[in-house]
């Protein structure tokens, strides 16, 4: 037994409802292992859950994403070994702690040259990616040449988009809310860039595509974004609805989505993370692309385990982008 710092709340609230606690951290059981974290990723999701959007039997820890060293092994584990680098995305969640015993299907090994902190910020985030434009796809999939519009480009999951989008050949139109959040989108690889603030995103898309509107829309903001977004798409699109930053999306009337034959779907991550050999398989993906230099992982802001309040502040302010981290 060791005793650890876990970051918990009582009850859903704001940052304040976010207190360093010290518990006792034991050996792994049967199919699980225990990790020393390095890094913490920051999330978007873990505001979620602490405000109760998405509920969490209380008390209860934070976060869902980190890197470390494996400590120990429980039996019946075989593809991890102690003193391995690792990282995840994972539930239940509890990442916010210097150390955690979980599950080990949901552990990947690091390959040697990527390095801890990148770990981190990669792991939900490209994660998410990956199964939006590998897997999440409109009828007859992507090709290159394709248009597609995706939301807060400027941010950890939409940095690693836009620069996969690139690879992939894809044109990716990026909303964002500034300028200078504008300008981030465009260096990492998107198209063409939108200052949502200051224009109407879904006439400016059909402009760009010249009436055609895109094949697939990836929208994590939610309420403000959902009417547009719509607007966007282009007969037999998708609409990717994958987050609710700006708050839930109202009841879908589905004869809203009849004028152009809409398909609409609202996939959740840990779907696809549900067996091992799924989780190595998609984070393999990730690892090629991090490890070609295709995808680089930005990280905007590094935070000690005590500044988490100011860390879910900035980050539910819209303050921050790419990716964020608590540092062990």
């Amino acid at each position: 037994m060791s005793q650890e710092q876990v970051v918990r709340i009582a009850q859903p609230g704001a940052a304040e409802v976010m207190q360093l606690e010290h518990v006792e951290v034991g050996a792994p059981g049967p199919g699980e292992v225990r990790v020393r974290h390095a890094f913490c990723g920051l999330n978007y999701i873990d505001i979620y859950h602490r405000s109760g959007v998405y509920p969490l039997p209380m008390p209860s820890g934070l976060g869902m994403e980190a890197s470390g060293i494996v400590e120990a092994v429980g039996e019946g584990v075989s593809h991890l070994a102690e003193g391995d680098r690792v990282a995840y995305a994972s539930q239940p969640v509890g990442a916010y702690a210097t150390a955690r015993v979980m599950p080990a299907r949901c552990v990947v090994r690091l390959p040697d040259g990527i390095g801890l902190d990148t770990g981190a910020a990669m792991m939900l985030k490209g994660l998410t990616v990956q199964y939006l434009l590998r897997k999440t796809v409109p009828q007859g999939g992507l090709q290159a040449g394709d248009t597609v519009l995706f939301h807060a480009a400027a941010g950890g999951v939409g940095l690693i988009a836009c620069q996969w989008a690139r690879h992939l050949g894809l044109k990716l139109i990026g909303t964002a809310g500034s300028d200078e959040k504008c300008e981030l989108a465009r260096q990492h690889g998107a198209a063409h860039v939108i200052n949502y603030r200051r224009e109407d995103f879904a006439a400016r898309v059909k402009e760009l595509t010249e009436g055609r509107g895109v094949k697939v829309v990836y929208d994590s903001v939610g309420a403000d974004t959902w009417a547009g977004s719509l607007a966007c798409l282009s007969t037999f699109g998708l609409m990717v609805s994958f987050g609710n930053a700006s708050g839930a999306v109202p009841p879908v009337n589905l004869s809203s989505l009849s004028a152009n034959s809409l398909y609409l779907t609202r996939p959740v991550l840990f779907a696809h993370l549900a067996t091992r050999e799924s989780t190595q398989a998609m984070a393999d993906d990730l690892f090629d692309v991090v490890g070609q230099g295709v995808v680089r992982i930005p990280i905007g802001q590094r935070y000690a385990l005590a500044e988490v309040q100011q860390a879910h502040r900035e980050l539910e302010a819209r303050t921050t982008t790419g990716s964020g981290l608590l540092v062990i």
